[in-house]
């Protein structure tokens, strides 16, 4: 028999819960199962999930498939429906490690519960994450808010966090299983702490665990809300260089009326705010953000807002898109921008993000970098920036090599050993 495999779609979380599947799946003796994790950000997230089932079948014509995440919690019966498919979970049913265990074709095909009515985050243990030189952590799940263009919230249900001392024991157990960073994710991490006791914040939390695991080297982040970020965030920033300085803000735009209609809670005053105050405590931190082109009603000046914002910023690492209509959501109703020009803007925006990495990079030659091998002397320094190693030939995946960078080619860092 062969061994149950899980296909990750989609994102960090997505990433940290399919461990977690896996190792329900293993103890549980599935043999000859493909488990899917899907995503429903978009549209064409789904049409490629639905892509990926019929792949997989055709690859694999005995294996049963399982297809859970995002897109099944939001269509069950489109994915039960499909006849590559032996059952569908749904987000809160693949990580109950019962769910793994054998079912009946007909009467458990489906097993989906309504996701706004679970109330808290059950702690899952995880030792390691499959072919992963940086580790993912999960401190909360769902999100209380209600932007005008996103389908997550009825997928994830409402913000629910996890204890700080769960979280605490699972990084020492990454880190005894040789891993030297952590990043923390969830679907609005900022939102952390606001349904525990005494309403510890996303800093707080952060400065604990870095205490309580001084043997950790590295920590970063996932997107962080411009509207969210509290003042101890900030505070561990300026103050412990294990907190990698290189922070991603979930953007979005950087006009202010079309920040309104996607009903996010920042203005683009906010983002300058962040910006500033980090760059005053940590002058090296770098910045990414996410950004949607084209959004419904997105007139060509409020488009060169959100261009001369990121020129202005210098923001470099950029995940672009361009608006893609989600069944569901508000934003499906309102004026559309026309595909073409969607694409448009998204190139342009691209652009600008290629040449602020590009400054950025240029700015690194000469200095000492810490990177984090993964693979043919090839990793990720502190800055999130690619690095290729000279003469790392005895680095092994998962290293930290102190680096002095000495140019830029081809979009990466280049550099040789320092120690």
């Amino acid at each position: 028999m062969a061994e149950t495999q899980v296909i990750t779609l989609g994102c960090r979380l997505n990433t940290f819960e399919s461990e977690i599947m896996r190792a329900h799946s293993e103890a549980a003796g599935l043999e000859d199962a493909l488990i899917i994790n899907t995503c429903a950000v978009t549209q064409e997230a789904e049409r490629q999930a639905r892509q990926t089932i019929r792949r997989l079948h055709r690859e694999n014509p005995d294996a049963r498939i399982i297809v859970t995440g995002c897109a099944a919690q939001l269509h069950p019966e489109t994915y039960a429906d499909m006849p590559e498919v032996n059952r569908v979970l749904g987000n809160e049913e693949k990580l109950d490690p019962k769910s793994y265990q054998e079912w009946d074709a007909e009467t458990d095909r489906v097993a989906v519960a309504d996701i706004m009515t679970v109330k808290e985050t059950a702690a899952h243990l995880i030792h390691g994450l499959d072919g992963r030189t940086r580790a993912f952590v999960q401190v909360q799940q769902g999100c209380d808010h209600r932007c005008t263009f996103c389908i997550i919230p009825f997928a994830r249900g409402n913000n629910r966090s996890l204890a700080p001392g769960v979280i605490v024991d699972q990084i020492r157990e990454l880190v005894s299983a040789g891993y030297k960073e952590v990043v923390l994710t969830g679907v609005d991490i900022c939102s952390y702490g606001g349904d525990l006791a005494g309403q510890p914040t996303l800093g707080e939390l952060i400065r604990r665990l870095l205490k309580a695991v001084p043997e950790l080297p590295r920590l970063r982040l996932s997107s962080l809300d411009p509207a969210a970020m509290d003042d101890v965030l900030f505070e561990v920033l300026a103050t412990e260089q294990r907190l990698m300085p290189h922070l991603h803000l979930s953007v979005q735009a950087m006009d202010d009326m079309v920040l309104k209609r996607m009903k996010r809670r920042h203005s683009r005053d906010d983002v300058y705010q962040v910006v500033g105050r980090a760059r005053a405590l940590r002058p090296d931190v770098v910045f990414g953000a996410d950004l949607i082109a084209g959004f419904p009603t997105e007139t060509d000046e409020q488009f060169e807002n959100t261009l001369s914002g990121v020129q202005e910023l210098g923001l470099a690492y950029l995940h672009v898109f361009p608006y893609s209509e989600r069944e569901g959501t508000p934003a499906v109703k309102m004026p559309g921008v026309a595909k073409q020009v969607r694409k448009d803007r998204a190139e342009r925006l691209r652009q600008i993000g290629e040449t602020s990495l590009l400054a950025f990079l240029e700015l690194r030659v000469d200095t000492e970098a810490s990177v984090l091998i993964e693979k043919d002397g090839q990793g990720l320094s502190e800055h999130y920036a690619p690095v290729t190693v000279s003469g790392a030939d005895q680095l092994q995946s998962g290293d930290l090599a102190s680096v002095h960078i000495t140019k830029v080619f081809e979009g990466r860092l280049q550099g040789t050993l320092t120690t």
